[in-house]
């Protein structure tokens, strides 16, 4: 089994001798005989589990090098105990406050000194192993999560043969606008905000669920009494991901999905539905789904319109057409989309129909 390691950190050699001779045998013990020397040793790429710290010391004393273990991120788990002669409370005091687990004071019991180490250690190996665990659970949370989304996009497929290709399309077309925006203005979409976004993209159309199979499937254009069916596809999708949330708890993810769901076919200028929402009181999500939904329908075959080539949808997105208009999308999504619009091109050659 692989020893322990613990740096000593003092200034006196027989305080590190009589440590080295009641440790030496268990754990694997390295040296540094002053403050400075001590934070270059934890900058190797193998970490101490533990620091033995002398408090007074020439130069930089114990407490600043406990505050530095313990202000960076990559150091902050090495657990350490202050080694001194101070026995004031005030200064045992100071050293808790800036994050030592425990003192032992001057001169050395032996048992003392190997008990409050072999506590400090199992203390550190719990520690490491439940943050092991709660990492392995979160990461089996978020692979049940997207699963769930998959299995319920796969759902709306059965129902729309035209979605399947469609919904990896609009995922990755919506991921590469986000990161655009995010690098544009983080503020505004964060790289967080961004990843919620991806994975939610996804459920856009799963409303369609709901929609009667004879206006659904018509292989021609919709009469003005289907297209006021089939619009509420997007109140139909989002109260069914509302009511999932109310079942199993809300959660960051499916707000964001019942947002796509239910406002990404509202336009800037207000003409969209279903609510008629114009500029920023549509949500940021469904903004830049709008741009992919709309792209996508634009480069795909319909049975009432043959597909159209990547440049003409990208100069009937940016220009217009009769139907389609720049008006109906944010002008900030709109000129993450110009820039970037070669990965659209990109992206539906690799999950074309």
């Amino acid at each position: 089994m692989k020893k322990r390691q613990i740096l000593i950190v003092d200034d006196t050699p027989s305080n590190i001798d009589t440590l080295l001779a009641v440790l030496g045998d268990q754990y694997d013990l390295r040296v540094a005989v002053d403050g400075e020397t001590a934070l270059q040793v934890l900058q190797q790429e193998i970490l101490p589990d533990l620091i033995l710290l002398d408090i007074m010391m020439p130069g930089m004393d114990g407490y600043e090098v406990c505050r530095q273990v313990k202000g960076s991120d990559r150091t902050k788990g090495i657990r350490v105990i202050f080694i001194t002669a101070l026995t004031a409370a005030v200064e045992q005091e100071k050293g808790l406050i800036l994050g030592a687990e425990d003192y032992i004071t001057k001169p050395f019991d032996p048992s003392i000194v190997r008990a409050r180490v072999k506590t400090q250690l199992e203390l550190k190996h719990y520690q490491d192993n439940l943050e092991e665990e709660i990492a392995r659970r979160t990461e089996e949370l978020a692979h049940a999560q997207e699963a769930t989304i998959a299995s319920l996009a796969i759902m709306a497929e059965y129902r729309d043969p035209e979605t399947g290709g469609h919904i990896q399309r609009t995922k990755a077309y919506v991921q590469a606008l986000a990161a655009a925006l995010n690098k544009k203005d983080p503020q505004l979409l964060s790289i967080h905000q961004c990843d919620l976004l991806f994975q939610a993209a996804p459920l856009h159309d799963i409303g369609k669920v709901a929609i009667p199979d004879a206006i659904l499937l018509k292989p021609g254009r919709l009469t003005a009494a289907e297209f006021s069916v089939m619009e509420k596809h997007t109140l139909f999708g989002s109260e069914a991901i509302r009511r999932t949330a109310t079942i199993y708890g809300e959660n960051e993810l499916l707000h964001v999905a019942a947002l796509i769901a239910e406002f990404h076919h509202e336009k800037w200028d207000g003409t969209g539905y279903p609510h008629g929402r114009a500029g920023k009181a549509i949500p940021i999500c469904a903004r830049l789904m709008a741009v992919a939904d709309v792209y996508d329908a634009l480069i795909s075959k319909r049975p009432y319109k043959p597909a159209l080539n990547h440049q003409e949808a990208v100069k009937i997105i940016l220009e217009g057409d009769g139907y389609t208009s720049p008006e109906h999308f944010d002008p900030q999504v709109l000129a993450c989309f110009a820039e970037i619009h070669p990965q659209f091109d990109r992206i539906a050659q690799e999950f074309s129909d």
